[in-house]
């Protein structure tokens, strides 16, 4: 009789991997008076650790500009571990892709809101990020990057 393993799906640790500041500009550029752009870049890294366990880290590049100076740039990488046995090898694209994320991007943005308060400006609020339509895009373009080599 074969039996079958029952599926596991467990957070084993969330942490802050990497965290950086940079004002390059200050302290002139705190006097000017004038709104700064804000552009905002997110990513989504996934690795195998060992046998099952899985890192998975969201990482955000939040960049404020005025004019063509930087008035601060912000590199933030938060990540989870995460135990991850005995799924179905066409579910475990969705569960890196989306559920890790899902989990442990909420930690980056209350870092990325943090550290951007404690450097003395106005917290900068991540927007909520539908990752299953993030990953389905991604999806997408991979499966149209594959027609077009294949042609």
């Amino acid at each position: 009789m074969a039996t079958e393993e029952n599926p596991v799906f467990q957070i084993q640790r969330v942490y802050l991997k990497d965290l950086s500041l940079e004002q390059p500009n200050s302290p002139a550029i705190l006097l000017e008076q004038e709104q700064p752009s804000v552009d905002i870049q997110l990513g989504v890294e996934a690795n195998p650790v060992a046998e099952g366990i899985f890192e998975i880290a969201v990482t955000a590049t939040v960049q404020t500009k005025i004019k063509d100076k930087t008035v601060f740039l912000v590199e933030a990488k938060q990540a989870g571990i995460f135990e991850i046995r005995n799924i179905p090898e066409d579910q475990m694209g969705a569960i890196i892709g989306i559920a890790c994320p899902q989990i442990v991007y909420p930690y980056l943005r209350g870092n990325v809101a943090d550290v951007v308060t404690r450097a003395g400006f106005p917290p900068v609020h991540l927007a909520e990020i539908n990752f299953q339509a993030m990953y389905e895009q991604q999806q997408a373009a991979q499966a149209e990057a594959g027609n077009n080599t294949a042609q």
